[in-house]
């Protein structure tokens, strides 16, 4: 399966780097996946991520899922219409759509929570509620395609579903 992890600036380190290597461990082609390829970026605790792919060069029919970290790159992520587009498309083509933490944030703008449940980190519940999604306060909730896990604690669970996810694709 070919993977796309997510990056931009100022991603939670460990919610890119702990996926992907699980990602590969498990077998799976993984690219991290940016605005554009070959763009260097820097992660909240210094860690440098280099987009292998660039989002507009991908769609559900040359990817079967995404994994979208957290930290504040989220933000910077949602300002990028092919990074939302693609995962919109991945999630529409019914193929894994995993985010942690603020990742949620992406899946509310590109329009896949309403009427699914979902968890984030607490403080951006109310983005998610307004986006149609019903909120839990759950490590990892999975519904249909949708994967969603609150903090980086919560990474060992998060990945267990995301692999199992990408084996029912």
């Amino acid at each position: 399966m070919h993977v796309g992890v997510l990056v931009a600036e100022l991603f939670e380190d460990v919610e890119v780097w702990y996926p992907y290597y699980r990602l590969l461990e498990a077998g799976h082609r993984v690219d991290l996946v940016g605005c554009e390829a070959g763009v260097e970026y820097l992660g909240k605790r210094g860690t440098v991520a280099v987009s292998t792919a660039a989002a507009s060069s991908l769609g559900p029919g040359s990817i079967d899922g995404v994994v979208v970290p957290g930290g504040y790159s989220p933000d910077h992520m949602r300002r990028c219409p092919a990074l939302v587009d693609l995962v919109r498309s991945v999630g529409e083509a019914g193929r894994p759509v995993a985010a942690i933490c603020h990742g949620p944030w992406m899946l509310v703008s590109a329009g896949l929570l309403r009427g699914r449940r979902a968890t984030s980190f607490s403080s951006i519940k109310d983005d998610l509620v307004n986006a149609g999604a019903d909120w839990v306060d759950e490590p990892v909730v999975r519904d249909a395609n949708v994967i969603t896990a609150r903090t980086p604690d919560d990474l060992p669970a998060f990945m267990v579903a995301v692999v199992a996810a990408l084996g029912d694709g």
